[in-house]
């Protein structure tokens, strides 16, 4: 199953994206500029073999629902996230506002 439905934080709203797999849930929240993850997204594949693209993402692990994913502290983000001020140890929310 795929749940779909906008989240707001601090009047911008944002796309937060559930999708139910066996023995595991994806969880996203996409902004204009880029997104935040849970622990399934790989930011060295993006950092080093997708490096040309310019993702701006953050992962934060150990979450299992959208809210936990934008409050949690990101573990890790991508280089052109750090660009922006976003830096590990953000919450969700916090990075997804520079993302917008």
């Amino acid at each position: 199953m795929i749940d779909l439905y906008p989240v707001e934080i601090s009047g911008k709203t944002f796309l937060a994206v559930t999708v139910k797999l066996p023995k595991t849930t994806l969880l996203a929240v996409t902004g204009e500029k880029g997104y935040i993850m849970c622990g399934a997204l790989d930011i060295a594949l993006l950092n080093e073999k997708l490096k040309d693209r310019g993702i701006i993402a953050g992962r934060a692990v150990g979450v299992k629902t959208i809210d936990q994913l934008l409050n949690a502290p990101l573990e890790s983000i991508t280089i052109e996230a750090e660009k922006l001020g976003i830096h590990n140890g953000m919450p969700g929310k916090d990075a997804l506002l520079l993302m917008n």
